[in-house]
C-alpha cells in the first residue's frame, strides 16, 4: 500500500470534511461535528495551511491532520503553541498505521516551521507512544473540563515549556 502524506489543497476541503464525518462516525466520545470543526478552522487566522496534511493510498484521501496555532496564557506570560485537533482516518483504513503517519510527518513539519509544542485532548493509551506527556505536568490546563489523563502536551526543544504554566487559549473556532 503506496502512501503518501501531502499538505491539503482547497479542492480537497469536501473530499477531507467526508472522511472527518466518517472517521468520527461512530466514535462515543465524539460530538460528530469535527467535520465542521475543520470548516471554520480553515477560516481562521490561525489555519496554518502547511500544517493541514492528508494522506493518500492509490491517489485516494483516506485521512487527514490539522495542527492550528494556539496560546497558553498565564498572569504573566503568552506562549504560542499548536492544537493537534483533529487526526482522522477512513474506517476502512484505521489501524494501519495511518494515524501514526500522519502524526510522525505533522511533527516533522511542526519542527521543520519552528513550532516547539503541541497541545492534544486525546486518548491516553495512544499519544504518549509520540512524546506526549500529561499538560498537568507543566501545570497547563485546557479552559473546559476533561480528565487529566486526556489533557497532553508534547515539546520539541528541551525545557520549552519548563516553567510554563496557564490556560490554553483556542481560536473562538473551537468553541463554537
Amino acid at each position: 500500500m503506496n502512501k503518501v502524506i501531502r499538505i491539503e489543497q482547497k479542492q480537497d476541503y469536501k473530499t477531507v470534511e467526508e472522511v472527518i464525518r466518517l472517521a468520527f462516525e461512530s466514535e462515543e466520545m465524539s460530538d460528530h461535528r469535527e467535520h465542521l470543526l475543520v470548516q471554520r478552522l480553515r477560516q481562521s487566522k490561525d489555519f496554518v495551511p502547511a500544517l493541514s496534511l492528508v494522506c493518500e493510498v492509490e491517489g485516494e484521501i483516506v485521512g487527514h491532520i490539522l495542527f492550528t496555532e494556539i496560546k497558553i496564557v498565564s498572569s504573566t506570560s503568552v506562549i504560542e503553541s499548536l492544537a493537534l485537533a483533529p487526526v482522522s482516518v477512513l474506517p476502512s483504513y484505521q489501524k494501519q498505521g495511518i494515524g501514526k503517519l500522519l502524526i510522525t510527518e505533522g511533527h516533522r513539519k511542526v519542527q521543520e516551521l519552528g513550532y516547539s509544542s503541541i497541545v492534544v485532548l486525546g486518548y491516553e493509551t495512544y499519544y504518549p507512544k509520540f512524546g506526549y506527556q500529561l499538560a498537568s505536568r507543566y501545570d497547563i490546563r485546557l479552559p473546559f473540563d476533561v480528565p487529566e489523563q486526556n489533557s497532553m502536551v508534547i515539546e520539541f526543544k528541551p525545557n520549552t515549556l519548563a516553567g510554563v504554566s496557564g490556560v490554553v487559549e483556542y481560536p473562538k473556532e473551537f468553541m463554537e
